[in-house]
């Protein structure tokens, strides 16, 4: 990689939070993750020594994804390089690169029997490539293993760099997916190593490209409705197809606090408003998160 701008390079972040939180609100109470299918895919993924985004990130919707046997699985280990302010994941200094990674991703979408997967990682800017070859690595093990199945992947943004993206994107995933996560004001206290244009830019290159682009963010995290807007505005500029706006969840008290609890008729609002500037989907709701019913989102952007 180019060298990186003191903007790029991972830092700790330091911010003020009180040490309570706010009580949730009745809508956004989940029931306790449980059945055959959530078993079978908790099984699955120890055995294969995977990591997933939904257990890294505490995702509140494991319990009902497991059950019906999908889940989103992270690449390039369980550490963080950046230290988001919202984001349960560990930060620090990786210290391996798994390059069997790749076969054990195909080998538990194959035994899954998957016809949509999820595919995420950390970020890993100590990498030159940050990871992309690996991301190419694990695509083509799936597509060779599973040539039914589609493959959706969630990137972190390179650092800009062109030819890592290009590196996934000659791969061939059916969905991009890479998220914006919150409206400008907020990006230097919610990712402070990550850039608003930045993102955009990725996103708007991989359409240039032909691929079906995708993207969400959260809110609850002290933005207006009117920010909320721009937003919107800002990703249809880029020509993004599909959208998930959802709650911010504080996963820790060291973590940024909630600001506010969005009512699912405000969600609904953000949805309308969007489809009228022409998303082909948004999938707004108090618990949707980039993945949540990831395979729906991909039939409204490509008909099946």
């Amino acid at each position: 990689m180019n060298n990186k701008d003191i903007a790029d390079i991972p830092v700790a972040v330091t911010i003020d939070r009180p040490r309570e939180r706010k009580p949730k609100p009745p809508w956004l109470k989940v029931t306790l993750p449980t059945g055959e299918g959530y078993r079978k895919i908790k099984s699955l993924i120890g055995e294969h020594k995977l990591n997933t985004v939904c257990e890294s990130a505490a995702c509140p919707n494991r319990g009902e994804c497991w059950s019906h046997d999908t889940a989103t699985l992270m690449i390039l280990g369980n550490v963080c390089t950046r230290s988001c302010g919202f984001c349960n994941i560990i930060t620090g200094k990786p210290t391996e690169l798994d390059l069997d990674e790749p076969r054990r991703v195909a080998d538990a979408v194959e035994i899954m029997q998957l016809r949509y997967v999820v595919i995420t990682s950390v970020n890993r800017d100590e990498l030159k490539d940050g990871g992309a070859s690996v991301w190419a690595a694990t695509i083509e093990a799936v597509r060779e293993r599973c040539p039914q199945t589609k493959i959706e992947v969630l990137i972190p943004d390179f650092c800009g760099e062109r030819d890592a993206l290009g590196t996934v994107l000659e791969a061939g995933p059916d969905v991009l997916n890479h998220n914006m996560e919150t409206i400008e004001r907020l990006y230097l206290r919610v990712r402070p190593q990550a850039k608003y244009r930045r993102s955009l830019d990725l996103l708007q290159y991989a359409k240039t490209r032909g691929f079906t682009t995708k993207s969400g963010f959260m809110v609850g995290l002290g933005e207006t409705d009117g920010e909320v807007l721009k937003l919107l505005r800002d990703m249809r500029e880029a020509e993004i197809d599909l959208v998930t706006i959802g709650q911010y969840m504080q996963p820790t008290l060291d973590h940024l606090p909630v600001e506010d609890w969005i009512t699912p008729e405000t969600f609904e609002y953000y949805r309308e408003q969007g489809m009228a500037m022409g998303f082909k989907n948004v999938f707004s709701g108090p618990l949707v998160r980039s993945s949540y019913h990831a395979e729906e989102q991909s039939w409204k952007a490509t008909g099946g």
